[in-house]
């Protein structure tokens, strides 16, 4: 682990930095306190630091108030390293920022046992963002496919539909249905079933750009956000996304190969304040028509010649 080692006295950095080398940390030095806050405020900052209490330019708590001011994450554990030992300098530091202090002249196993516990702390707190990441990212994330659920491809269609405003380009939007997915279920079971979805969220991103999103917006469902694109330009990824799923049978368990196709219905924003619902259900009557008009088709509808055309 990385610890800051920042004092003016360079007596005081080489036996602090000869100390935690042995004690299997990797070491950074300052001379002063602004040095030490260049350091602490960069993206890859130590997580632990030792800050002499008095430093030109900035001193120790000084430099704690900065980087408790700024609230990131991860935590950055702070040990003061001073000469007072009043009961009023203590809570100054502490209140500064300081997780703890040491005076000098300090006894090494005493330094030892408090860098270990500062250590546990930050070791603590990574576990706990990484559950927290966790926790998000389930939160977002449709289990069967780790595509986008509704929730969050809607989201992700917000985003796109605001910044297409501010560019002045309209965003493809494609609502797609496998076909005849009931039969899938009843005549292979319900693991084929999950096999199909799995590999079809599997193909359909394959066949996208990269900018491009895809979520699995319900049942046998999946929505598509296509940033950048007109009318006809969406129809041909649409197109190549449908192709994909055709031109090969999904392997499912014991060796089942089934055939899937896929019906597309594709609309296009239109730069208008329409609720981004609005297009969904644009989307949803094209692929109404597709799977009318005989499945494994894409089928484009503006919002103008919609029937659905409620603000």
């Amino acid at each position: 682990m990385k610890v800051l080692i920042a004092d003016d006295s360079a007596t005081s950095r080489a036996m602090l930095r000869k100390s935690l080398a042995r004690w299997g940390y990797e070491v950074v030095m300052a001379e002063d306190g602004a040095e030490a806050w260049d350091i602490l405020e960069k993206p890859d900052a130590p997580p632990m630091a030792i800050l002499d209490w008095v430093m030109p330019h900035l001193t120790g708590p000084d430099v704690c108030k900065k980087v408790r001011e700024t609230r990131r994450e991860p935590y950055t554990y702070i040990l003061l390293l001073t000469s007072k030992n009043s009961k009023d300098e203590t809570i100054e530091g502490l209140e500064a920022g300081a997780d703890d202090y040491i005076v000098k002249p300090f006894d090494q196993q005493e330094l030892s046992v408090r860098l270990r516990a500062g250590k546990r702390i930050i070791d603590l707190q990574l576990s706990l963002m990484e559950a927290r990441e966790e926790l998000r990212e389930k939160a977002n994330k449709d289990l069967l496919t780790m595509l986008p659920n509704r929730a969050a491809i809607m989201a992700i269609l917000e985003q796109e539909i605001a910044r297409s405003h501010r560019d002045q380009r309209t965003v493809g939007i494609a609502l797609l249905d496998i076909d005849h997915f009931k039969k899938v279920n009843d005549t292979y079971g319900h693991f084929a079933g999950d096999a199909v979805l799995r590999e079809t969220a599997a193909r359909l991103k394959s066949s996208m750009r990269a900018y491009d999103q895809v979520g699995r917006y319900g049942g046998e469902e999946f929505l598509v956000v296509l940033p950048n694109c007109d009318m006809e330009q969406a129809r041909t990824q649409a197109d190549r996304m449908r192709q994909k799923l055709q031109d090969s049978k999904i392997l499912a368990d014991a060796g089942i190969e089934i055939p899937v196709t896929a019906s597309f219905g594709v609309t296009i924003s239109d730069l208008s304040d329409r609720s981004p619902a609005v297009f969904i259900r644009v989307a949803d009557e094209a692929l109404y028509k597709a799977k009318a008009g005989g499945r494994n088709c894409v089928v484009c509808l503006d919002i103008g010649d919609s029937e659905m055309k409620s603000t």
